[in-house]
Order: C-alpha cells, then structure tokens, then sequence
C-alpha cells in the first residue's frame, strides 16, 4: 500500500475520503503516449469497461452517466460520479460489497502524452479484511487499470475515439 503522504498534491478528495481516513490507499501512475482526450475517453466509456478493466464483469450505463452500477469480482457496486473535467480530471464514489471507495484520475499533458496518475482510498470491513490477507491487493489492482489504459490509449485513434 502506498502511504498516505504519496498522494499527489492535485487530487481532489471528498470529505470523508482522504488518503488518511482509508483502510487502505494507493495510487498508480504512467506516462501513456498518447493525448489525454484519448485516455479519457477510454475512463469515461463506462458500458466497455468489461472489455479491458480488470475485475469488471458488467456495467449498467451509457457513456459516463451521472451513476452507474458495476459488477466487480460478482459483486455490485453503486458508482456515483463526484469529478468530470474533461480530458483533465474524472472522480467517482462506489459503495458495495462491504466497501466504500473513492478513485479519482488526474491526466496531465506532457511532451509526447499524457502523465496519467490514479488514487484509491478504500474503507470498510472488506478494506479491511483484504489489506490484512492481502497488503498489495488495491496496489496491484490499480496498477493493472493504468496498465491496460496504456495499452489501449497507445493503440486507439489520435481523435480520442476509444
């Protein structure tokens, strides 16, 4: 788990969801090249979600609703979106499963990309519970999210089509 002081000074948490109020925190980071519009599009086309995030088996909604539900590892989660700047900053809640979250993604133009950086604080029994049989568990999670976000904003249209 990464420490709460690793929290990158731009990210807006809400109240009850800072890095020191979490059960467990950690963020994931990488310079993906290609504009932040396409990695954005990519977070924000929640119905594909299924096709490439890890751990997502189903979702129920359009193009970056409001909220939505999603079925992560069978179980579902109420996603409420909190931040939504376009290309720059998206932010949501989810509660399930024991669990109550908040990710947010802060995208960032640099030469030849975008520097892509994600945070989760996760609190709850289940937190919890998966922090002590697992330390790495939201680490390794988030880590394979920015992973494939690379892969498929390096591969898709300049346009930000995803």
């Amino acid at each position: 788990m990464s420490g709460t002081s690793d929290s990158h000074p731009d990210i807006h948490w809400p109240s009850g969801f800072s890095p020191d109020q979490a059960h467990s925190f950690c963020q994931a980071q990488a310079v993906v090249d290609a504009p932040p519009a396409v990695a954005f599009a990519l977070l924000t086309d929640v119905a594909r979600w299924p096709e490439w995030v890890p751990g997502i088996t189903e979702v129920r909604a359009g193009p970056i609703a409001r909220n939505f539900e999603v079925w992560f590892h069978g179980h579902r989660f109420e996603i409420f979106l909190g931040e939504h700047v376009p290309h720059h900053r998206l932010g949501w809640s989810g509660i399930g499963a024991g669990v109550q979250l908040y990710q947010a993604w802060l995208l960032t133009p640099v030469e030849g990309g975008t520097h892509v950086v994600t945070e989760n604080v996760v609190r709850g029994p289940a937190a919890k519970s998966l922090t002590v049989l697992s330390p790495l568990w939201a680490q390794r999670l988030n880590s394979l999210w920015v992973t494939q976000l690379k892969r498929l904003s390096e591969t898709a249209p300049e346009d930000g089509g995803a």
